[in-house]
């Protein structure tokens, strides 16, 4: 996706169809001025769907009642920009730090500056049940793949498990010495994994509360971790002590840690052995894996990191769209799904010649990015969760 990047008015939709019929739009080129103009919409078509025309430099070559594509030929760029399919204000009262839904699609859980972790219906935002517990902010909720459990971590440095069909905590894990950063479930959910501000990932037993292994010791945060199949060919190492009973699920798996001190490293789960450590431009912030062969990572600078687990040397490629820190990251079918701390998100595929990107936040960092089915949510520092259909992808 070498080539500018197209910008357009935050509430380009209501712009075009209720008031001015005007928004403006920009391409930011590499190396060169960048390009300002507008569109406009002229009137509906026969098919009720607007006419919109763009000034020189940019080109309207699609356009449905929530998106339009955006051409800019001398910026060698496209974006297809898509609005929200419903929004969500009063989950929430404050910035909103982390989300999931589950795996059926039916609920959400999130997390807020304002004290709350709560669970609602991801058709309506309707709230569900509000989670009580932790003594200061949530910073990260998931659900289990059963889609009725769920795993918070907080400032408190610790962890807790909670039902969401009548709110109460079955389970508090406790070892952490600084606050939680992020989590990972192996498989269906007998151990998870944690990475925290004190600089350690745990290895813990849900049944028995326990925890099983601090899997690493880094000496600075662990902002993100993620765990996935390791290519065959990979050589995880071997464990040095029989795994306990209790331990289900880590053979064969590799786990990623997003460090603060600019490195991401891979761990053989089973065998708590380094397998690599690559040094990036910033501190690392997220991390996921686009296949058992390839994964993904997004720094403070903005950077986007593809790296080859067999040879981490150099980079496949690094993707650098917005300078802004990258935020969360999330494979989607032949690409990924990205969102950063100024407001964009997006998602970039190898087989099309155009970005996907969500409007609505102007600047507000968008904390995650979730995708089920046809849905993709979104979560921000303005409070609201938003909800885009993605048609024909």
């Amino acid at each position: 996706m070498a080539g500018g990047r197209i910008f357009i008015q935050s509430d380009w939709a209501r712009a075009l169809w209720e008031n001015e019929r005007e928004a403006w739009v920009s391409c930011k080129i590499p190396g060169a001025a960048t390009l300002y103009g507008s569109i406009k919409c002229q009137g509906l078509g026969k098919d009720g769907i607007p006419v919109v025309t763009a000034s020189e430099g940019f080109e309207v070559t699609e356009v449905t009642k929530k998106s339009i594509l955006i051409s800019c030929p001398d910026g060698n760029a496209a974006s297809k920009f898509i609005v929200p399919y419903a929004i969500f204000s009063r989950i929430h009262t404050k910035s909103i730090t982390s989300m999931d839904i589950s795996s059926g699609g039916g609920l959400g859980v999130s997390c807020s500056t304002d004290g709350t972790m709560r669970v609602w219906q991801a058709n309506t935002g309707e709230l569900r049940r509000e989670l009580i517990g932790h003594v200061y902010d949530v910073n990260t909720c998931r659900f289990f793949p059963s889609g009725i459990v769920v795993l918070s971590g907080g400032m408190d440095a610790q962890l807790k498990i909670w039902s969401v069909e009548d709110g109460n905590c079955s389970v508090t894990l406790n070892g952490h010495k600084g606050g939680i950063l992020d989590t990972a479930i192996v498989e269906r959910g007998r151990n998870i994994i944690s990475s925290s501000r004190d600089g350690t990932a745990r290895l813990w037993d849900c049944g028995m509360s326990t925890c099983l292994a601090v899997l690493a010791d880094c000496g600075t945060p662990i902002n993100g971790c993620s765990i996935g199949e390791a290519e065959n060919t990979l050589n995880l190492g071997s464990p040095q002590h029989q795994p306990s009973e209790r331990e289900i699920g880590t053979e064969g798996k590799l786990l990623l840690l997003a460090r603060e001190d600019k490195k991401l490293q891979g761990i053989g789960l089973l065998s708590r052995e380094p397998i690599f450590m690559f040094e990036g431009s910033d501190a690392f912030n997220c991390c996921t894996f686009f296949s058992s062969t390839y994964v993904l990572a997004g720094t403070q600078d903005g950077n986007i990191y593809q790296l080859d687990v067999r040879n981490t040397q150099t980079p496949v490629q690094v993707i650098n769209r917005s300078g802004a820190p990258v935020l969360s990251l999330l494979p989607c079918r032949e690409g990924f799904m990205a969102s950063h701390s100024d407001g964009s998100c997006y998602i970039i595929q190898q087989d099309q010649d155009y970005v996907v990107d969500f409007s609505g936040p102007d600047c507000d960092p968008i904390y995650k990015v979730i995708a089920r089915e046809k849905f993709v949510y979104t979560c921000s520092r303005d409070s609201v969760v938003r909800k885009y259909q993605l048609l024909n992808f």
